[in-house]
């Protein structure tokens, strides 16, 4: 039997969702963990409601489509009211992916596929309790207090059509990743970017930042062509890699075992970087928990490539930034608002 201390280092974790088979699997296998303790269910928002002011959970588990009051508008009066770290539950379908985008643009701080059809338990459940573990670090997102910066100008960058910048996140990277790409002139020179997100999100999350950048932004399909003006995201269940041939950068889509149990992997991305883009890079690790990027960074930055990690304060979860640190692998460490910033600077 586990003592008191241990206990009470136990994360707290409510299961909201309108399928009493979904909260019976969340709660049987969340419940093998040590370090995890289910402290309730709640089949809509009403009743996570009362839940919550009497169970304090620390973590909640929310399922979009629901009864009464759906998931979205439920987290955005939670957020409002009080704010509680969240992990939406969706469908892999592309109408899920939009919705579980809005979600984490509405606070929540993680998405996890349904278990269903092609999506087993098995898949699931490593992922989602790794994704408990890092929202039960995370920092809250605050309101913003003002509009965020224009984009800085063209005549700001002075970019070679050799250059590359390539970019990982995991937990609270698409906040992130937004804050940075929103910023960056439309000839900035060609991106690469593995956000932590399973199959199908990576296509709404590219769409939604197409819509807001001055760049080009597309889920990446293989043998995509690296130029200046384009953001490439990693695919959702797939490794992307950056290759070369000749003066062209282009990058590699792949199946592959998963790294640091991710897929795509951020230390997969950087490593090729290395290889192939050498001191032409400029490599940029962002929130998210675990160690994934780390040592590829650090390859990075030994071929020649100039580092940014962004800082503990503006980090959601300061875990892949801060084991980057720890090995070594990072010139400048800069908060989220002044990244894009230090990137102009290293590619001008």
């Amino acid at each position: 039997m586990l003592d008191q201390n241990c206990l009470d280092k136990k994360i707290r974790v409510l299961v909201v969702d309108d399928s009493a088979i979904v909260r019976k699997i969340f709660s049987e296998e969340l419940s093998r963990y040590p370090d995890i303790e289910v402290v309730g269910t709640a089949p809509d928002p009403f009743v996570a409601r009362d839940k919550i002011m009497r169970l304090k959970p620390q973590v909640i588990t929310l399922d979009i489509e629901m009864p009464r009051m759906d998931g979205l508008t439920f987290l955005k009066k939670l957020m409002r009211y009080q704010p509680l770290p969240v992990i939406i539950v969706s469908s892999l379908t592309k109408e899920g992916g939009k919705l579980a985008l809005e979600a984490i643009e509405s606070g929540a701080v993680d998405v996890v596929s349904k278990p269903g059809s092609s999506f087993t338990v098995g898949d699931m459940k490593e992922q989602l309790v790794a994704k408990i573990r890092a929202a039960a670090l995370a920092r809250l997102p605050r309101p913003e207090t003002k509009p965020a910066g224009t984009p800085e100008p063209m005549a700001a960058l002075t970019c070679t059509t050799h250059k590359v910048i390539a970019i990982g996140a995991s937990t609270g990277g698409t906040e992130a990743l937004k804050c940075i790409l929103t910023k960056m002139p439309p000839n900035s020179p060609g991106t690469v970017v593995v956000q932590h997100m399973p199959a199908n999100f990576t296509t709404a999350f590219a769409n939604r930042l197409d819509g807001l950048c001055q760049t080009r932004v597309k889920e990446a399909a293989d043998g995509d062509t690296v130029i200046p003006g384009t953001v490439l995201i990693a695919p959702g269940n797939f490794h992307m890699l950056l290759k070369r041939s000749g003066a062209r950068y282009y990058v590699e889509v792949k199946d592959g075992p998963r790294v640091h149990h991710q897929r795509p992997a951020v230390d997969v991305l950087f490593k090729s970087t290395a290889k192939f883009a050498g001191a032409n890079a400029v490599g940029v690790i962002l929130t998210g928990m675990g160690a994934d990027g780390a040592e590829g960074l650090l390859e990075m930055k030994r071929a020649g490539a100039a580092t940014i990690a962004q800082d503990e304060k503006t980090c959601v979860v300061f875990g892949m930034p801060k084991e980057a640190i720890r090995l070594g692998g990072v010139d400048t460490v800069a908060p989220l608002e002044q990244i894009s910033q230090e990137i102009l600077k290293m590619v001008g």
